[in-house]
C-alpha cells in the first residue's frame, strides 16, 4: 500500500503541498500545466529550487493576474472542476475540499456555502494548489494519507476583512477535530487552503505504521520564519495493507427523561439528513428511576457542533457531551447487482483476512419488494445470489 505522510512541523499550505509533491517526484510539468488543464486564463505556474535555513526545497507560485479574474462562488469553482482534464476522482476530491472551505467561510460570515465569494485571485489560486495536490498525490499512486499534528503560528494577519487573528477564523473552523498545537511563531503557519486540503485527505492524525521510505519531498513556504525552515515535508513509501482503516469521529450523547420517546425517534432521520454517520436511542433509566431516552450521535468532528445544536434545539436536553473517539472501519464499496425483482445495491466490506461480506442496502431491497409484491426477505437473498454469482463465488461469506 502506497502511503503519504505530511511532516507539518511548520504548517501547511496549498503552495507548500505542490512544492513537496514536486520535490518528492511528481514532474515539475504536470503542475505546470494545471492552469491549462483548468482553463484558467491569466494564471501561470513557476516552480524552482530555493533554500529554507539547511533545507534544500521546492517553491511553487501561481501567478495570477488580478485584473483578469472574475467573481466566482462555489458553483463557479465547481463548474471548473467538473470541466477539468483530470481524472474522475480527482475532481470528486476536489470538490470535497472545496466543499468543506465554502463550509467555513460560510459559518464565518453567517451565510450559506453558495453565497460565498472566493477572491479573484484566492480562487485561481487555490483551484491550482487544491486540483494540483490531489492530483499529484493520485499519480503518485498514494492511497492512504497520514499527517502530524498542526502547529497555529500566532500574532495577526491582514486579509481582505482587515486585520485579523491567528490561526484565520476560517482555518480554525476547518481543523476543528484535528489535532493541533500552540506555536510561539508569529506566523500564519497553516492556511484555509492547507487546513481544508488536509483535513479532506488525512485518514489518519499521525505517523503510518511501519513502512519502507521510498521518497523524500520538501516544499517550501513563501517567507523565511528566523525561528525555524519553513518548509513542509512529504514522505511517500510502501506499507502493509491495513485490514481497516482508523480515524477520529465524535461521539455526541445526551439523555432525557421528560421527551416524548415519539419525538427523539422522529429526530435520528434528521440526523442522518445534516450529516451523521449514526444515530440512535435508547432506553435507560435514569436518576429516581425514571424512564428515560438516551440519544447517541457519531459524526465528523466538524460536524458535531452543527449536530449538537440540533440536538439542543428539538429535545428538552440542556446539555450535549462530546468527546473525541477513534473508529476502526472495514473497507467498503457499494455495487448494484440485477435481480429478478430488479436492480438491488449492495453494500460489501472487506475482511481482515481478506474475504467480503455482501449486505445489501435496506432501502434497494425494500423499493425492490415493493415493485415486485414479494418478501423483503427473498429480494435480499436474491441480491447475496446475485453478488456471488458475479462474484465468481458460491457466496460463502453471505450472512
Amino acid at each position: 500500500m502506497r502511503i503519504a505522510y505530511f511532516d507539518c512541523f511548520s504548517g501547511i499550505s496549498g503552495d507548500m503541498c505542490l512544492g513537496a509533491l514536486v520535490s518528492a517526484g511528481w514532474p515539475a510539468a504536470e503542475a505546470q500545466a494545471l492552469p491549462a488543464r483548468l482553463q484558467l486564463d491569466h494564471v501561470s505556474v513557476r516552480v524552482a529550487p530555493v533554500r529554507r535555513g539547511p533545507f534544500a526545497a521546492t517553491k511553487v507560485d501561481v501567478d495570477v493576474a488580478e485584473e483578469r479574474q472574475p467573481h466566482r462562488h462555489l458553483h463557479h469553482v465547481a463548474a471548473i472542476i467538473d470541466a477539468a482534464d483530470v481524472p474522475h476522482v480527482v475532481k470528486e476530491r476536489a470538490h470535497a475540499v472545496f466543499r468543506r472551505l465554502a463550509e467555513a467561510e460560510a459559518e464565518v460570515h453567517g451565510s450559506t456555502p453558495e453565497k460565498v465569494h472566493f477572491h479573484e485571485v484566492g480562487a485561481a489560486d487555490a483551484l491550482v494548489d487544491v486540483v494540483g495536490t490531489v492530483a499529484g498525490l493520485h499519480a503518485l499512486g498514494i492511497e492512504r494519507v497520514f499527517a502530524s499534528p498542526l502547529p497555529l503560528g500566532s500574532g495577526w494577519v491582514m486579509s481582505q476583512h482587515g486585520r485579523i487573528p491567528v490561526p484565520a477564523p476560517a482555518t480554525a473552523y476547518l481543523l476543528r477535530g484535528a489535532p493541533v498545537a500552540p506555536s510561539r511563531v508569529e506566523a500564519e503557519l497553516v492556511t484555509p487552503t492547507g487546513a481544508a486540503l488536509l483535513t479532506a485527505l488525512v485518514q489518519d492524525w499521525a505517523p503510518p505504521p511501519p513502512y519502507r521510505l521510498t521518497q523524500v519531498g520538501t516544499g517550501a513556504g513563501s517567507r523565511e520564519l528566523p525561528e525555524q525552515p519553513n518548509v513542509l515535508r512529504l514522505m511517500l513509501g510502501e506499507a502493509e495493507a491495513l485490514a481497516h482503516a482508523r480515524r477520529r469521529v465524535a461521539v455526541l450523547e445526551t439523555s432525557v427523561d421528560d421527551e416524548n420517546p415519539q419525538f427523539v425517534a422522529a429526530l435520528v432521520p434528521r440526523l442522518l439528513e445534516a450529516g451523521a454517520l449514526d444515530a440512535m436511542w435508547i432506553p435507560t433509566v435514569m436518576k429516581k428511576g425514571r424512564p428515560g431516552t438516551m440519544l447517541v450521535v457519531v459524526a465528523e468532528p466538524a460536524h458535531a457542533e452543527k449536530l449538537a445544536a440540533l440536538v439542543m434545539r428539538e429535545t428538552t436536553t440542556l446539555g450535549v457531551r462530546v468527546r473525541m473517539e477513534e473508529r476502526l472501519e472495514l473497507d467498503r464499496r457499494v455495487v448494484e447487482v440485477a435481480t429478478a425483482f430488479g436492480p438491488v445495491r449492495v453494500k460489501v466490506a472487506t475482511l481482515p483476512e481478506g474475504g467480503e461480506r455482501p449486505v445489501p442496502e435496506f432501502e434497494s431491497v425494500r423499493e425492490a419488494a415493493e415493485r415486485s409484491g414479494r418478501p423483503l426477505r427473498e429480494v435480499a437473498q436474491a441480491a447475496i445470489e446475485a453478488w456471488a454469482a458475479a462474484a465468481g463465488t458460491r457466496g460463502r461469506d453471505a450472512p
